[in-house]
Parts: structure tokens; sequence; C-alpha cells
């Protein structure tokens, strides 16, 4: 990576006490891993992500339950000058780091994000899973579970994620594009789980998911959809 590249990884979490060790582990084993900064934020008042951290040099955060407000307590605590938001059941390519550095190596980039893999999917919703990628690639406008990166200045003068309980991602996305900076949508894949849709249903929760997205973008809030979401 990049000498003049310090990415900070911000990790909300939610009851992952089962899972964080492994995803601070993957992340350690990466190329320039061992050098990014690691902050997880639990929204739980139980803290129990955060004691179920056994791994050290990791920076453990408290917050008020909301995705967007624990990213934003993350980023406000981080030290690195890239920031990359990546979701509890993400993991990124073998050499996500050293793509964040090449990326952000043209100035004239200010973020970006990964295409998405599920790491459990059947063919047919595999090729809807593209779909997906392909409008990321057109609207330049990708999802949080892309593992959103961006320069820590931009993320500073868009003021942050909004406070909303669902499309905080998508949102700030937006804000940023009609800002004019320009975000890079990457070929590799991050590999996140298809717990959800194993637990609804694929095709149930694909058409959930189509379904609150057309609602967002015909403008009804995020704070109303979240309760469609599930």
């Amino acid at each position: 990576m990049r000498g003049d590249i310090r990415v900070s990884v911000i990790i909300p979490v939610l009851h992952e006490a089962g899972s964080i060790n492994g995803l601070i582990d993957h992340l350690r084993s990466l190329p320039g891993g061992g050098q990014a900064e690691i902050i997880v934020v639990d929204g739980s008042p139980e803290r129990d992500t955060l004691r179920a951290i056994r791994r050290a040099g990791v920076k453990r955060l408290g917050s008020v339950r909301g995705r967007g407000v624990q990213m934003n307590a993350g980023a406000r605590a981080a030290r690195g000058n890239v920031l990359l938001f990546l979701h509890a059941d993400t993991f990124l390519p073998i050499n996500g780091f050293e793509l964040i550095g090449k990326t952000l190596g043209d100035r004239k980039i200010s973020g970006g994000a990964f295409k998405v893999r599920l790491d459990r999917i059947d063919p047919l919703l595999g090729a809807l899973i593209f779909i997906h990628d392909l409008r990321g690639i057109i609207t330049r406008v990708p999802y949080g579970d892309q593992g959103i990166f961006i320069r820590g200045h931009v993320f500073q003068k868009l003021g942050g994620y909004r406070n909303y309980r669902l499309f905080e991602d998508v949102d700030l996305m937006e804000r940023m594009r009609r800002r004019g900076y320009r975000i890079k949508i990457l070929k590799e894949n991050v590999i996140s789980s298809g717990r959800r849709f194993e637990r609804d249903g694929p095709y149930r929760r694909l058409a959930r998911n189509l379904f609150v997205i057309s609602l967002y973008h015909l403008g009804i809030h995020p704070d109303i959809l979240e309760r469609f979401y599930g």
C-alpha cells in the first residue's frame, strides 16, 4: 500500500460476538492489514461484541444503535486519512488494501467500493446480484455491503452519514456524487454473508429488497422504509 495512504477500517456491529474475531483475523492476514487501524463500534447496550474481542490492537467504541451513528463515531475516532466502512459479515479480497491504495493513488478519485458476492447463493440469484453490480457501476452509487472507502477529508466535508435507519450509505454516496467527487467501483469482489437470504428465503428477501429500494427512489424517507426491511 502507498505510504501516504493510512486506512482506518470502521466496523459497525450489533450482536456479532460469534464472528468478530474471525473478521479481525481476516483483515490482519491481508497484505497491508497489519498497518490498518481497526475500529469496532458496538450499538448494543450490552456491548457484547466488544466484550468478545480477543485480539490486541483493536479500538473498541460504544455507541447508540444506528449504523450511520456508529460509523460516524468510528470516523471521529479514526487516525487514518482513508476510511473503509465494512459490515461485520463482509470480507475483503486478498489484495483489498492494496487495491484501495492504488485507487486513491489517483488524486482525482475521492472514494470507491468493490463489487459484492454472497458466500452462499444459487445461480439465478447470482444473476440478479450481477444486475445489482451493474447498477452500481452505471450510477457510481454503491451500497454499504460493497465495502465503501472514502478519503477522510471528503467524508468530513460531506458531514458524514445522516442519522437514517436505512440507506444512509446510498445517501452519502449520492451527496458525494452531486458534489462532484469521483467514485470508482472496483471489479474485484468482497464476499458478504447470505444469511438474510438464507433466513428469509432467497427470493422473498430479494423481492423485499427490490420493493424497499424502489420506494426509496420514489422519495419515501428511509426511517419509514426500515420497518419493511426486516
